[in-house]
């Protein structure tokens, strides 16, 4: 099982406290006493990048849930329809406003842990660079601040492990929104392309981290042995009603 770069983040969210199962005698001694040393902090925060967070295992049992019924549980909405009818209008204003002249990728790379399809890649510089329409002005961010967002780190970061870049933007874009999609919110809020196309494009940069990188390999391999425990788990207790159904 390879987890696509836009669900890495689900797995990296940190869990409260270590699996049970990496509890040995001499790890539980650590985690009793009240001061530790720069090692045993190392041993605690190694085993807690081991263990999957509870939001973490309510995800994969989602992902299993979707495995054995053969149905995709994504659900559509406006903002994404948006996102993914606009994406060329955004392309073309990153271009205008960088001095760039990227195009659509339209690559999926994969390794032995984590697949994806990024944006744009500029190949020359070792450059990637992700395309977010935002919905509205009220939702636009005007600072890199209000752009700072840990699923979208984690997505960048497989990207970059996959295209083997140096560095990675999130590129919030503000276009116009398709009339067929505003409900009853104000025109104003919808219709943008009148602004400067300087003011349309909050960015915000990632560096590459290969510790962050071992770091995501280490918890794909948990999350697979959890996707495999919760699918055989639900094949054994539900074999169990089709046997009682079968002896009524």
């Amino acid at each position: 099982m390879k987890f696509r770069c836009s669900s890495i983040g689900k797995l990296m969210t940190e869990a409260i406290s270590i699996d049970e199962s990496l509890i040995t005698p001499e790890v539980q001694k650590i985690i009793n006493s009240k001061k530790r040393t720069d090692e045993e902090k190392a041993i605690i925060a190694d085993l807690k990048n081991k263990t999957l967070s509870v939001g973490a295992k309510t995800y994969i049992r989602e992902l299993a849930a979707q495995e054995i019924f053969g149905v995709d549980f994504e659900m559509s909405s406006k903002p994404i329809e948006k996102g993914i009818e606009c994406e060329n209008v955004a392309i073309d204003l990153l271009n205008q406003v960088r001095g760039l002249a990227l195009s659509k990728n339209t690559e999926r790379k994969t390794n032995d842990f984590i697949t994806g399809e990024c944006d744009l890649f500029d190949t020359e510089n070792r450059r990637g660079h992700d395309i977010k329409c935002t919905w509205s002005i009220a939702t636009f961010p005007i600072s890199q601040t209000d752009c700072e967002d840990k699923l979208y780190e984690w997505q960048m970061r497989g990207y970059m492990a996959l295209w083997d870049a140096e560095e990675w933007e999130v590129n919030y874009c503000l276009v116009d929104t398709p009339d067929r999609l505003i409900s009853f919110e104000p025109m104003q809020l919808h219709v943008v392309s009148h602004l400067p196309e300087w003011m349309r494009i909050t960015s915000w940069s990632i560096k590459r981290d290969l510790d962050k990188e071992a770091a995501i390999y280490e918890k794909v391999k948990h999350a697979r042995e959890y996707f495999k425990m919760v699918v055989n788990e639900f094949e054994q207790t539900h074999a169990i009603n089709m046997a009682l159904r079968k002896a009524a």
